[in-house]
Order: C-alpha cells, then structure tokens, then sequence
C-alpha cells in the first residue's frame, strides 16, 4: 500500500488531496499509466509531465525513480520563487 499526494491544481483535476493504492507499478512512471488509466480526471492532471513534480518519501525525485519500498508519493507543479 502506497500513499499517493496531490497538490495545487493536481489535487483540483483530480478531486482529492490523498489516496491510498495498491499498485504493482516499479517505478513512478508505472504509477503514473496505472492512474491514467483508471479515469479521465488522472489523464488530465498527468497530460503533462513538464510541468509537474514529484517526490518519494518527500525527498525530490524522477519519474524513473523506483518504488521499490517508498511509503508515500506526492505530486505538485515546480514550485516558483517570490
């Protein structure tokens, strides 16, 4: 089981803050297409990945990354000074 984080307007296309799945994703591009493929809402906040973010276990990661032991995944656009 996995934790899985929506921020800003990701949270807002997707409709919820947080959710807990079961995946057998390996890495977080897999979680991704898992997501997309369940409903319109995820194709939406995940169309494109340039302008999103994300993070394992809250430290900054690539989509590449494994998920291999990660509790917790958050997604958000890049943050912007100010």
């Amino acid at each position: 089981m996995i934790d899985v984080l929506y921020f800003a307007w990701v949270r807002e296309r997707i409709g919820v803050p947080r959710e807990k799945l079961d995946t057998t994703a390996v890495t977080v591009r897999d979680l991704i297409a898992e997501l997309v493929a369940r409903e319109e809402r995820y194709e939406l906040a995940f169309a494109d990945l340039d302008s999103l973010r994300v993070a394992l276990d809250q430290e900054l990661s690539s989509f590449d990354a494994p998920l291999a032991g990660v509790r917790e995944v958050a997604f958000f656009p890049p943050m912007t000074g100010g």
